[in-house]
Parts: structure tokens; C-alpha cells; sequence
């Protein structure tokens, strides 16, 4: 598909939007998604749930926490993905129509046993986006720009650390690869934005796991959870999800608890 509609390398801006178009109609539709998280053609999807479980999916998709129904949220999620996809394309590519075979994508739901290993997961798709990124940058840079092949491109960073493609790309491109677009370098996460909460220095994975054990609670109780979470604004962020600090001043996306909706200014 790439190839086909010719996206441009390393990273197609308009490609990226439209993933994120797709992604964030998801999440917007379907209450239950707490946090997505997306590199390139890739979107990992979590659910509000008990006891740690949850679900994902990716747009060459792969599904995070297996839940109950894992098997029916794995089809919406998918299904409601392609829609609003092929449904948005005009919008990114207004002067390339689709034409078949139309973009298709599937899905798969993964389960892992704490939300510890949930973080584990997404900073290692984080970190994985960066390093990605990083190469990428610089291979293209040495055949866009420095006019190498591809082979040869692939022998020149041969063995080099992150540091020396840097030095590369600073180097002999003037390029700072701090000053590329953090969606490039920190791929992109879509969550629903309740009153952020003051960070306290607790321990934030062990606080999760508390909160994610499962409740008691009543039909009505998780009916009122769910339309606090319908009503609340689904944001598109680039941000470091590796840190504390993202879910410090976010609790309610691993505990899958509603926080405030902020106040208008």
C-alpha cells in the first residue's frame, strides 16, 4: 500500500494523520477504550477492565489484554477502524482517490497478567518508535540527500550506535534529530482527557495494580463510569509515556475509573 499511493519516506505526514483520524474514531466510539498507542501502521488499543486484563489492536493490528469478550471487541475495534480509514482517506489524500483492493486490516487480542507488564509493553513500543525512527531518518537521509543506494545506505550505518547517527545526520545533512516532529520520534497517544491529577511521588504501578483488582459494583455504578468516560474529550498526544509522569497526572487510564471532566475556559 505504501508503494501503491507512493507515501513518502521516511515518515508521510498525511499517512500518520489519517492513522490517527481512524485511531482516535475508535476510542471515541467505544467507551471502553481507555489508551492507544500508534506507530506507523501499528495501534495497540487498552480497555477499562478487571483484574489487570484489557484489550488492543493494531492496524496491521495486535490486540493487548484478553478480556471476556476479546473476541467481539477485537472485530469492532477493527471493523469500526477500517470504516472510518478507507470513510477519512479524501480528507489526507484529497488528490489520490482509494482504488481496489481497498485498505484492509485485522486484528488479534493478547493477554498480559498485570499492568505492570501493560507499561512494560507500551514503553517498549515507545522506545521501539524511537530507535525505528532514528535509523530510518538516517537511511533515507543518506539516499535522499547523500544520493547512496539502498545497499549501500544499509552498510554505512553497519554497526552504529544511536550517537553516530546523529552525528550523521548533524553532520553531514544539518539535521538535529531533537527537531524532528515528536509524532516521528514519540509516535502518537490517544487518550481521553479528564482533569489532570498533581503528581505526589506514590508508587504509581503498584496503585494501578490496586485499582485495577476487581470491584463489587452495581449495573447502574458501571453505566455512570461509562458515560463519564463517553463525555469526556478524546485528545491526540505525542508524548513520553515511558516516564512516570504520564500516569502520575493520569490515573484514571490503568485504573479504568473516570477522573474529572476539566472545566471550560
Amino acid at each position: 500500500m505504501c508503494a501503491k499511493y507512493e507515501f513518502e519516506k521516511p515518515n508521510d505526514q498525511r499517512a500518520l494523520d489519517l492513522m490517527n483520524i481512524a485511531a482516535k474514531a475508535v476510542v471515541a466510539d467505544l467507551p471502553e477504550i481507555m489508551i492507544a498507542y500508534g506507530v506507523s501502521d501499528e495501534y495497540s488499543r487498552v480497555p477499562c477492565s478487571n483484574g489487570g486484563q484489557g484489550s488492543s489492536s493494531r492496524a496491521d493490528q495486535d490486540n493487548l489484554l484478553l478480556m471476556p469478550s476479546s473476541s467481539k471487541l477485537v472485530s469492532t475495534i477493527v471493523s469500526t477502524f477500517t470504516a472510518n480509514y478507507v470513510y477519512s482517506w479524501p480528507t489526507a489524500f484529497p488528490d489520490t482517490p482509494l482504488s481496489f483492493p481497498l485498505p484492509t486490516f485485522d486484528g488479534r487480542a493478547v493477554c498480559y497478567p498485570s499492568v505492570q507488564n501493560l507499561r512494560d509493553y507500551l514503553s517498549w513500543r515507545q522506545a521501539d518508535c524511537h530507535i525505528n525512527n532514528l535509523y530510518n531518518t538516517t537511511f533515507w537521509a543518506l539516499i535522499q540527500l547523500g544520493g547512496l543506494d539502498n545497499k549501500e545506505a544499509e552498510k554505512s550505518l553497519a554497526g552504529t550506535l544511536a550517537a553516530d547517527k546523529n552525528e550523521i545526520l548533524f553532520s553531514r545533512f544539518g539535521t538535529n534529530y531533537n527537531n524532528e516532529p515528536e509524532m516521528f520520534r514519540k509516535g502518537s497517544v490517544i487518550f481521553r482527557d479528564f482533569e489532570l491529577a498533581e503528581p505526589d511521588g506514590h508508587n504509581v504501578a503498584q496503585e494501578m495494580e490496586d485499582l485495577a483488582m476487581p470491584i463489587e459494583g452495581s449495573k447502574s455504578r458501571a453505566d455512570k463510569e461509562r458515560k463519564r468516560r463517553t463525555k469526556a474529550r478524546v485528545v491526540v498526544e505525542h508524548l513520553d509515556i515511558i516516564k512516570d509522569d504520564f500516569w502520575n497526572r493520569r490515573p484514571w487510564i490503568l485504573s479504568g475509573k473516570p477522573g474529572k471532566v476539566p472545566k471550560e475556559t
